[in-house]
């Protein structure tokens, strides 16, 4: 099991101690995420004009809102690579199959080329045996 870590930061300038299984510095990470995102808002004058708990929900709705896209993407992402991967093993597949079909045109070639060798053999010996006849 992880060591639990605690940590300080500081987000809209209060300083909080942070608990969790996680390491120091993706606690910081995560402060760092929320502090960027109260700054992104706050630059917003319709943002500034509303009371402190709407402030607070819309905060909270656009971090919701930002995590529900980061989890669609990836989705569409596990999506794109499920079917590479069917991609990919029917490529294998047909690969397979050409390797194969490529072992026995191989093997046909070697036996035509034998047959062709035999047969020349053969016709030098008829041949032979019709100079030797006249």
């Amino acid at each position: 099991m992880s060591v639990k870590t605690d940590t300080e930061v500081i987000i809209g300038g209060k300083v909080f101690t942070l608990s969790g299984y996680e390491s120091e510095e993706y606690l910081q990470k995560v402060a760092s995420y929320i502090n960027n995102k109260m700054a992104e808002y706050a630059k917003v004058d319709s943002f500034k004009r509303q009371p402190l708990d709407t402030q607070n929900v819309l905060l909270q709705l656009n971090i919701a809102d930002d995590y529900f896209k980061a989890k669609r993407q990836i989705g569409l992402i596990e999506e794109e690579i499920q079917g590479k991967e069917k991609e990919l093993y029917s490529l294998k597949h047909e690969l397979i199959a050409a390797q194969i079909k490529l072992e026995n045109m191989e093997k046909n070639v070697k036996s035509l080329q034998t047959e062709v060798n035999e047969s020349a053999k053969k016709i030098v010996k008829l041949e032979t045996e019709l100079k030797s006849k006249s």
